[in-house]
C-alpha cells in the first residue's frame, strides 16, 4: 500500500499553514500537488476543478446561503435586543442573572442566526456593557458569552449540519436539525449550571422574580422572532417543506419582520446585508469545493481504509476507537476552524464510525459538538477572538475563567458519544428516522 501520496498531502498542507498561507489555499495547493503525483500533470489540472464543481452540485446546498441571509437580516433588524429582553426576564431570579441572560440569549439568537460568531458579536455587544455596569468581572462575562455562543451551532437551523449533510453523502438534514435540539439544550443548561456556581462564588445574586406584566411584555415582544423557529422546524417536521424551502421561508419571514413590522431596518440596508451574505457564502462555498477535491483525493489514495486499519490495530473496542476519534478532533479543533475541520475530517472518520455501527446523524452531532470546543480555544478559536474583542479585553485573560466551561463541554460530549438516544430520540419520534 502506497502511503507516499497521503504523506505528501498532509506535509504540504501543514507546511503551508505553518508559513501563514490561508487554509483554503493550503488545501487547494496540497491537493493539486498530490494529484500531480498520482496522475499526469495535464490530467491533474482537470481533476481539481471538476471535483470542486462537483462539490457545489447539490440542491441541498442552496439552504446554506439562504439561512445565512436570514440570519444577517435578523441581526440587522433588532431581533437580538428582543431576545435578550426575554432571556433577561427568564434569568432574573437566578444567581448571576445577567450571565444566565447571556447564555439563554445566545441559545435563542444562535438558533435563529445559525452562527456562533454572529451570536457572540450580537449578544455580547448588548450584554457586555450591562454586565460591566452591574459589577460583573469582564473576564467572566466574556467567558460566558464565548462558551455559550456555540449552542446555536447545535440548535437548528444550523449551517454546520447542512455542510455535514453534503460532505457525508446526503445524511438527512431534517434528522440532523431535530437531532441537534436535545444536545444543544443540554449544553446550554450545563453552561448555566457552571455560570451559576461561578456567580455564587463571586457573590452575584439574582434580581428577584419578574412581575406578570414584565413576562407578558417580553413574551409579546419576542414571540415573532421565536416564531421563525416554529415556522421553519414545524414545516420540516410535518413534511410541508424541505430544508432548502424552509430556508427560503426564513428569508421572507425575517425580511417582513425586520422591514415592515419592527421597521428597524430599511430597504437601503439590504445592500450591506446582501454583501455580507455573499462574502460569507463565497468563503464557505470555496472551502466546500476545495474540500470536496481534497476528500476525493484522500479517498482515491485509500485513506479511509488506512485509518480504519490503523484504528483496528490500536483496539477492537468501539468505545476506544470513538475515544481516539474524539481526542483527535479535540486536538484538530484547537488549530483549525470548525468548517474546514468538518470538511476535511468527516470523510476520514465517518466511514470508520459507520463500520462500528454508529448512525451518521449521531456521528454528525458528536463531531459538531466536539469541534464547537475548538472555536473557543486558542490559537485559532474564532469565537474566542470575537468575544474577547467585543469585551475589550486580551484573549489570554479569558482563558482562566473559561476553563470550567470546557468541563461542561466535555461532560455533554461524553454523554452524546456514549448515549446515541440523546441525538436520535427526537428524530425517531418526530419524523420516524431509522424506524
Amino acid at each position: 500500500m502506497d502511503y507516499y501520496p497521503l504523506i505528501q498531502l498532509f506535509f504540504v498542507f501543514f507546511a503551508l499553514m505553518a508559513i501563514g498561507v490561508p487554509i483554503s489555499f493550503a488545501m487547494g495547493l496540497s491537493t493539486f500537488a498530490t494529484l500531480a503525483l498520482m496522475f499526469p500533470i495535464e490530467k491533474a489540472i482537470f481533476i481539481l476543478p471538476q471535483k470542486m464543481v462537483g462539490g457545489f452540485d447539490s440542491f441541498t446546498l442552496l439552504a446554506l446561503p439562504l439561512f445565512v441571509l436570514a440570519g444577517n437580516i435578523m441581526s440587522t433588524g433588532g431581533i437580538a435586543r428582543r431576545l435578550i429582553a426575554l432571556a433577561k426576564i427568564a434569568g432574573k431570579p437566578l444567581p448571576g442573572s445577567l450571565a444566565h441572560t447571556n447564555i439563554m440569549a445566545n441559545m435563542m439568537f444562535g438558533a435563529i442566526s445559525g452562527s456562533a460568531v454572529a451570536s457572540a458579536a450580537a449578544v455580547g455587544g448588548v450584554m457586555t456593557p450591562e454586565m460591566k455596569k452591574a459589577g460583573y468581572d469582564p473576564k467572566f462575562g466574556a467567558a460566558v458569552n464565548i462558551a455559550s455562543c456555540t449552542t446555536g451551532l447545535l440548535i437548528p437551523p444550523s449551517g454546520t449540519f447542512i455542510i455535514y449533510s453534503l460532505i457525508s453523502g446526503g445524511t438527512s438534514i431534517a434528522a440532523l436539525f431535530i437531532a441537534g435540539y436535545l444536545p444543544g439544550i443540554l449544553l446550554g443548561l450545563s453552561m448555566m449550571t457552571v455560570a451559576g456556581i461561578m456567580a455564587s462564588r463571586q457573590g452575584l445574586s439574582g434580581s428577584g422574580l419578574p412581575t406578570v406584566s414584565e413576562v407578558a411584555f417580553a413574551l409579546a415582544d419576542a414571540i415573532l422572532p421565536l416564531g421563525l423557529v416554529v415556522v421553519v422546524m414545524g414545516g420540516i417536521v410535518f413534511g410541508w417543506v424541505t430544508a432548502t424551502e424552509a430556508a427560503g421561508v426564513a428569508v421572507i419571514y425575517a425580511f417582513v419582520l425586520s422591514i415592515f413590522i419592527y421597521r428597524e431596518m430599511k430597504i437601503t440596508d439590504m445592500s450591506k446585508v446582501l454583501l455580507d451574505t455573499a462574502i460569507t457564502t463565497g468563503i464557505v462555498m470555496f472551502l466546500i469545493g476545495i474540500s470536496s477535491a481534497m476528500s476525493w483525493t484522500m479517498t482515491f489514495a485509500d485513506m479511509p481504509y488506512m485509518v480504519q486499519q490503523m484504528l483496528e490495530t490500536i483496539s477492537d473496542n468501539p468505545l476506544m476507537v470513538l475515544l481516539f476519534i474524539n481526542v483527535s478532533l479535540l486536538i484538530i479543533g484547537t488549530f483549525m476552524d470548525l468548517t474546514p475541520a468538518l470538511l476535511i475530517f468527516t470523510p476520514i472518520f465517518l466511514p470508520v464510525a459507520v463500520e462500528l455501527g454508529m448512525d451518521p446523524v449521531h456521528f454528525g452531532v458528536m463531531m459538531t459538538l466536539n469541534l464547537c470546543i475548538g472555536i473557543c480555544t486558542p490559537p485559532v478559536g474564532s469565537a474566542l477572538f470575537v468575544g474577547s474583542s467585543i469585551a475589550g479585553i486580551p484573549v489570554w485573560s479569558v482563558l482562566k475563567p473559561i476553563l470550567p466551561f470546557y468541563i461542561a463541554f466535555l461532560a455533554i460530549l461524553i454523554l452524546v458519544t456514549l448515549v446515541p438516544d440523546v441525538s436520535l430520540f427526537l428524530p425517531r419520534v418526530l419524523i420516524g428516522y431509522g424506524v
